[in-house]
């Protein structure tokens, strides 16, 4: 096997470990822990799959940007949660039933939204544009769908064994993770400096906070819900995202636009999580001061 084959094989199997180490702290009664609530429901769907579609779009629209970085906005923003999220999102203060409910919800959800979705945005901007919906399936239950539910059913009959491997396993994930993305950067850095302009990164910066602040206002009064909604809405699965854009896959830059909008919102997210960690552990000290 090469390297270029072995990026890939480490990419996936990194993300899907991320999602298995978060299961293990999961049970499979948070796998409908939205349709439990069906108001948080609601609003989440609206947050990921209705404003932020709909931003993009407008962006699109009205701005004089490069076309590879109108695609991957686009794409991004009908794209579900992506596998590396969870992690951030419960050191925001996110509460792993959400955070597992809200994954699957989307992920489940996604598989007919999507191909709906990139067609009339297709018919908006006059392109065609058709995403098998066999492939979508294929990216959320391999990435997303199958290892939460394992990591649940470790959970659930072996707690010890979860117990003891949750946190090598999240190291080494991360680890695959970092070491999987260095070639990919690497190669595609070229097609993702020539995006460098134009207000690129502006607008795919402007996109992340954005998605931070619709999903911060409609993730509700509950501060952890609001921090892993706010997060979801603003990172999206960068394999569906290219998924939707395979049409245009041989343009100039749209790979490299798919990643570096990623890469970004990644960025973009550090300050947002720091406060809201700040925020969780201030709120903890103060009902600890008035217990004692």
């Amino acid at each position: 096997m090469t390297i270029a084959q072995l990026v890939p094989l480490a990419l996936q199997l990194s993300m899907v470990l991320i999602i298995f180490c978060v299961a293990l702290n999961a049970r499979f009664r948070d796998v409908a822990f939205l349709w439990r609530r069906p108001r948080l429901l609601v609003r989440s769907l609206v947050s990921m799959l209705v404003v932020m579609p709909v931003f993009a779009v407008l962006m699109a629209l009205w701005f004089d940007l490069n076309p590879a970085v109108e695609l991957a906005l686009v794409a991004s923003a009908l794209a579900p949660v992506p596998p590396i999220l969870p992690s951030r999102q419960l050191q925001a203060g996110g509460a792993s039933s959400y955070v597992v409910g809200l994954l699957t919800t989307t992920a489940l959800v996604s598989i007919l939204y999507v191909p709906l979705a990139a067609a009339l945005v297709g018919d908006v901007f006059h392109r065609v544009v058709t995403v098998s919906t066999a492939n979508v399936a294929q990216i959320v239950a391999t990435s997303m769908l199958l290892p939460v539910l394992a990591g649940m059913a470790v959970h659930r009959w072996l707690p010890a064994l979860a117990r003891r491997i949750d946190r090598p396993l999240s190291i080494a994930a991360t680890v695959s993770l970092t070491a999987a993305c260095v070639p990919i950067l690497i190669r595609e850095w070229p097609d993702m400096n020539r995006l460098v302009g134009n207000f690129s990164v502006v607008a795919m910066a402007v996109f992340a906070l954005v998605g931070l602040a619709v999903g911060h206002w409609l993730g509700g009064p509950e501060p952890g819900e609001r921090s892993v909604l706010a997060m979801a809405t603003a990172a999206r699965h960068p394999a569906v995202a290219l998924a939707i854009t395979h049409n245009a896959i041989d343009r100039p830059g749209v790979m490299a636009a798919v990643l570096m909008t990623l890469l970004v919102g990644s960025v973009v997210a550090v300050p947002y999580v720091k406060w809201r960690r700040r925020s969780r552990e201030a709120a903890l000290a103060r009902d600890r001061a008035r217990s004692s």
